[in-house]
């Protein structure tokens, strides 16, 4: 059952947990929760959402999961963090003071965690995080804090410009760098 619109207002600021552990292949960093994903308390899990689509068209995974299967991501070594962890309507809520604290957090668990790669889910998320101008879609030259970095377009349904199918083909072309299982 969705959210009720009280349960979506109380969820502004929450966290979503991470999902997150040792032995990953790829860490994926959204930009910060949805209101509904705080709410239900599943990454990535507001109705059109492309993500769990995107996921298994690009060969992540065999089907596409449902937001309240996101364990079975860590079987495939697959995790999902946020660079800022609270839940906002919208991304234009946050400051970019805000998206470098996220950084500095985003390092420490890279650190301790040491995934295969880290895949921003956002370009502006990225551009503010690394401090970076020159930034496409796909592999980034430099690591991001010593990990190989990609950059990827964010599967919200509102990033309506970027289609199911070039959503898919961004996110293949990680999944062809050796990283799924």
């Amino acid at each position: 059952m969705p959210p009720t619109r009280a349960e979506l207002l109380a969820a502004h600021g929450k966290r979503v947990p991470d999902l997150i552990g040792p032995d990953l292949l790829v860490l994926f960093c959204g930009i910060n929760p949805s209101l509904y994903s705080a709410a239900v308390g599943y990454h990535f899990a507001r109705p059109g959402n492309r993500f769990y689509k995107t996921l298994m068209l690009a060969g992540f995974t065999d089907r596409v999961l449902a937001p309240h299967e996101q364990g079975e991501l860590l079987l495939r070594g697959i995790g999902i963090t946020n660079l800022v962890a609270r839940a906002t309507a919208s991304a234009s809520e946050l400051e970019d003071a805000e998206y470098r604290r996220g950084a500095r957090t985003l390092a420490k668990k890279l650190r301790e965690y040491r995934p295969g790669a880290l895949a921003f889910l956002g370009i502006d998320a990225y551009r503010i995080a690394s401090g970076r101008r020159d930034v496409r879609v796909g592999r980034q030259a430099e690591p991001f804090h010593g990990f190989p970095c990609w950059v990827l377009p964010n599967p919200s349904g509102l990033n309506a410009h970027y289609q199911q199918a070039a959503l898919a083909a961004a996110y293949a072309e990680l999944a062809r760098a050796g990283l799924s299982r």
